[in-house]
């Protein structure tokens, strides 16, 4: 039965059990349900055989005035420097054991008391829980830091685009194939004898043709024949910022004399700073 030891202190007598690349969770800030805040992380129990850390020892004082329980370390999910239970709730906090620094944990025992903790009585239907091997399971995290440059940018306006719509005129000219009807007269020369007599009732009778014609009539309907959306899409570009900076130097021959930038010679016993101060053109 393997036994539980806080992480500092295996830390300070087993390092080679637990090697340099550990994950220490001492001092994150720890939230329940709902990313509700509910203390902070004041340690870690580990296998004394596997150096594994099997449970968080979690500061509960934003639920309870003054509380420490032990948190199967599965239940964790670490972000940064926070360390979320999102199935943890004040319930199943309450029918935990307080954590006593001076008593000899043991895994298989701790494990025994969660199962009924996390189903006890006092903890409502559905925030009730069935622990298993799964929920011992740390996340294995190393934190690695660096110190990265950080450079700031300024959002400006770089350009404005309005789209809008006008009317345009214009003329159409439309071929449109009409039909008109014309009278057409056929005289035919006839040479027979007839009984009707001049003059008689229907001798001026006329005929009556009905001429019909096509007319064009124009109308006009409206269609959609574009559609236009208007979006943004954002380039990325590098820009090389460059300064001028100045320094001055010391300008001096082979012979160890003070020479001016045009590299005219200042051999003069006498010279002064500001001799040469005046041949530089300072």
């Amino acid at each position: 039965m393997s036994q539980l030891i806080r992480l500092q202190d295996i830390q300070a007598t087993h390092r080679d059990l637990i090697g340099d690349d550990y994950y220490d969770p001492t001092g994150k800030t720890a939230y329940g349900v709902n990313e509700e805040k509910i203390g902070k992380i004041d340690g870690a129990l580990v296998e004394d055989t596997t150096g594994r850390i099997r449970y968080l020892i979690v500061d509960v004082g934003g639920w309870f005035s003054s509380k420490e329980v032990l948190v199967p370390a599965g239940l964790a999910r670490i972000v940064g420097d926070d360390v979320f239970f999102d199935s943890l709730t004040k319930s199943q906090v309450e029918a935990m054991e307080v954590y006593d620094h001076d008593y000899q944990y043991s895994y298989k025992e701790q494990y025994e008391k969660d199962r009924q903790a996390f189903v006890a009585d006092t903890v409502p239907t559905e925030e009730r829980v069935e622990i298993d091997d799964t929920h011992y399971d740390a996340p294995n995290t190393l934190e690695l830091l660096e110190e990265r440059l950080t450079v700031n940018k300024d959002r400006i306006v770089a350009g404005l685009v309005k789209v809008g719509k006008h009317v345009v005129t214009e003329e159409r000219n439309v071929n449109v194939e009409l039909e008109e009807e014309h009278v057409n007269i056929q005289r035919t020369n006839v040479d027979r004898v007839t009984d009707r007599k001049i003059g008689d009732a229907g001798a001026s009778e006329t005929v009556e043709v009905e001429l019909e014609a096509e007319r064009a009539r124009v109308g006009k309907e409206t269609y959609v024949t574009e559609e236009v959306s208007v979006g943004k899409t954002t380039e990325r570009h590098t820009e090389t910022i460059v300064e001028t900076i100045q320094r001055e130097e010391l300008d001096v021959n082979d012979e160890g004399n003070v020479v001016d930038r045009e590299g005219n010679l200042y051999g003069r016993d006498d010279i002064t700073a500001e001799d040469v101060r005046r041949a530089r053109g300072m």
